[in-house]
Parts: C-alpha cells; structure tokens; sequence
C-alpha cells in the first residue's frame, strides 16, 4: 500500500505538491465549513402525565368533564406535534431547494396522497352507530345546557 502510494506519488511529477496542496485546501474547506453551520438537536419529546387512579364517586357530568378536558390537552399536544413537524419540514424543504430538487411539486404530490388516505379513512370510518356522541357534540351540549 505505501509503495503504490511511493509509485503514485512519483508518477505525478512537477504537479505533485499542487495537487497534495489542492486537495489539502478543499478538504480544509470542506471542514471548515461544516464546522461553522449552526445546527439544532431535535426537539425534547413532550412531557407525560400519567392519570394515576380515578375517584370510584364520580357523576356522569364529572366523567364527561374531564373527557373534555383531555381531548382539549390532547389537541393542544397534538398542535405542538405538527408545528414541530413542520418546522422539520421546512428545514429539508431547504435541503432540498439546495440540493436542486422541486420541492413545490414534491408537495404538491404529498399533499394529492395524504388527502387520497383521508378520504379513504373517512369512507371506512363511515358514521358513528346511533345512540354514540362524540365530544364535539356533548361539548355543544353543554354549551347550550349552560346559557
């Protein structure tokens, strides 16, 4: 190996030390660059809180109540998920504008997909058996109970 590397070396000739010089430069370059990119860790998955015993004394209302109440955390959770992944998002959409690729077409196609999948979800989930409320609506219930 070091022989090669002897036989090489002395094929090269007068251009030899620009060469080594050369690629010593675009190595040192290479480097010196990623070591000046700023770049953040990912970000700390949320914190869980788990529910630990429920009062065997709870009323209807009280039930329904903090059903509500962990949808509505469950949203907000839910709401820091996706501005997180789209903030991951535009970081490789970045990646890839600089890479040369379209990345409007790219999400444009992704988009066409997701919402095919939507679709063929909400046609197989179809709609709640008769007698079966969802929160939204015991939500409403409650609105209107309340005024």
């Amino acid at each position: 190996m070091v022989a090669d590397f002897k036989a090489v070396w002395k094929q090269a000739g007068n251009n030899r030390w620009r060469i080594a010089a050369l690629s010593a430069a675009c190595t040192f370059g290479v480097f010196f660059t990623m070591y000046q990119q700023e770049a953040k860790g990912p970000q700390p998955p949320p914190k869980i809180t788990y529910i630990s015993t429920f009062s065997g004394h709870r009323t209807e209302a009280e039930i329904i109540a903090s059903n509500i109440a962990n949808q509505k955390r469950k949203e907000a959770v839910a709401k820091e998920l996706a501005k997180r992944d789209e903030e991951v998002r535009n970081i490789y959409k970045t990646i890839g504008r600089m890479s040369g690729m379209d990345v409007e077409k790219i999400a444009r196609e992704a988009e066409a997909e997701q919402a095919a999948r939507d679709a063929a979800q909400k046609k197989k989930q179809g709609k709640l058996p008769e007698g079966v409320t969802s929160v939204e609506q015991i939500a409403a219930q409650q609105d209107e109970a309340a005024q």
